[in-house]
């Protein structure tokens, strides 16, 4: 048995929708990085770190990578696992753990970078305090 759980320090589930399911009966790689691009920004905003349609401060996705090791298909519920690898001044590098529910070895395993950016101006800028503060819970 795997300690892939015990590396990830936060966990969201994910519901899986019929309409994730591809013609093979499983569910779609792009949508593994889908449920990616979802943990990461509902963790944020439940921390109160972000507000999508208002925040100055905004991330941008610039990398992103998944290995896939277990298909997930509808109604799967999926556990996906959350930590921080690297805090630079404007980006940040996620990974995330994608498991069905209860398995202790993940489907999927991926990586996330965010450049920080003026929502306005769309140039890098520094993280934020208060979301470097939160994100620092998230380090390994």
């Amino acid at each position: 048995m795997s300690d892939a759980r015990a590396g990830y320090r936060q966990y969201l589930t994910i519901d899986t929708r019929w309409m994730d399911n591809d013609v093979y009966g499983h569910v779609n790689n792009v949508v593994y990085y889908s449920f990616f691009d979802t943990a990461v920004n509902r963790w944020l905003i439940e921390q109160g770190v972000l507000e999508p349609a208002v925040s100055p401060v905004i991330g941008l996705v610039v990398e992103t990578g998944c290995r896939f090791s277990k298909s997930l298909s509808f109604p799967d519920r999926v556990e996906a696992g959350l930590r921080v690898a690297k805090i630079g001044t404007s980006s940040v590098r996620y990974e995330v753990g994608l498991f069905r529910a209860g398995d202790p070895e993940p489907a999927a395993e991926g990586h996330f970078v965010h450049v920080y950016v003026d929502r306005e101006t769309r140039r890098p800028t520094p993280v934020p305090a208060d979301m470097r503060k939160v994100l620092e819970g998230l380090l390994t």
